[in-house]
């Protein structure tokens, strides 16, 4: 006889990334597997979501605690509703010898988070994992969105749906006071950019980040235009030797605009009191959004 190794190919890499969707929306994406191999292929999709041996695996302390600027957690957040945030067609089934299988992941979150993620597992033959693809995907309740920079949050929340005002309607006797109310509802969220300038080799070069502002493409809020952005103090920021590449714009649906950022230390630079200046960022589309942006220089040198 004679021993034959399966093979395939696959039309992604290791990341499936899903985008940003409208809450209660879907999303769909397409890759294709490739049976390169002499003998054709038993195979069956596996969601980490979905294993049997979840809860057991998840009884340890969190990720973010032990690392909180790497965040390895496979397995991110999941619907209220129960149902699974990813989904895959066909989950199982045989690729003759040469032949290719085209798979449609589908994202629906069922709420707002930035942090939806899975494992799908490629498994041939119920025995050998030929393939993990990470699957993720953000939701946001209004179709704009800010990303860039250093996070400043946690990326695991708890699956229990609370509403922000109960607690104080309670303590207000059921009547919410108007300035509380108005702090709860317009949260202001954060984003740390920070900026190191290399200094020893060479001739000098600005150090860079930046930030990205997007619309969401979405059937529900078609008749709304774009998202305007606006950043506020440009003046502050290039005394303190940060330059902006716009500081107002405006992002049609379904595109995204990046916002670069420069530094060079200014002439009255300190190493032991590195500059941190605070802005805001203003989005206006169907709602109006306040982004707290902290732009940090440093300086490495090189010996």
């Amino acid at each position: 006889g004679h021993g034959v190794l399966p093979s395939m190919v696959c039309s992604v890499g290791e990341v499936l990334d899903m985008g940003y969707v409208v809450a209660r929306e879907k999303a769909t994406s397409t890759f294709t597997i490739q049976n390169t191999s002499t003998m054709s292929l038993q195979y069956s999709m596996q969601l980490d979501s979905v294993s049997p041996t979840r809860h057991k695996d998840r009884q340890k302390i969190p990720a973010f605690i032990m690392s909180p600027l790497q965040r390895t957690e496979i397995v991110g957040t999941q619907n209220y509703n129960g149902l699974s945030v990813f989904s895959i067609s066909p989950a199982e089934g045989e690729i003759a010898a040469g032949k290719s299988q085209d798979f449609t992941v589908t994202f629906s979150p069922d709420h707002e988070s930035l942090y939806y993620s899975d494992c799908l597992k490629v498994v041939l033959f119920g025995k050998e994992t030929a393939r993990v693809i990470h699957l993720k995907g953000a939701a946001r309740e209004h179709p704009m969105f800010v990303e860039g920079g250093v996070p400043l949050d946690v990326p695991v929340e708890s699956l229990a749906v609370t509403s922000p005002l109960s607690s104080q309607e309670a303590l207000n006797g059921g009547k919410v006071l108007p300035l509380l109310s108005l702090v709860l509802s317009e949260r202001v969220k954060s984003i740390l950019l920070v900026l190191e300038y290399v200094e020893g080799e060479g001739s000098p070069v600005p150090a860079t980040a930046e930030l990205r502002v997007g619309s969401i493409q979405t059937a529900q809020f078609a008749s709304k235009k774009g998202v305007e952005f606006s950043l506020e103090n440009p003046p502050l920021l290039q005394q303190k030797g940060f330059t902006l590449q716009a500081v107002k714009g405006t992002v049609e649906r379904g595109q995204v605009k990046s916002i670069g950022v420069s530094w060079v230390p200014p002439a009255d630079f300190c190493a032991n009191d590195p500059p941190l200046v605070t802005t805001l960022l203003t989005l206006k589309g169907d709602i109006k959004e306040t982004y707290r942006i902290l732009f940090m220089g440093k300086v490495v040198y090189m010996s």
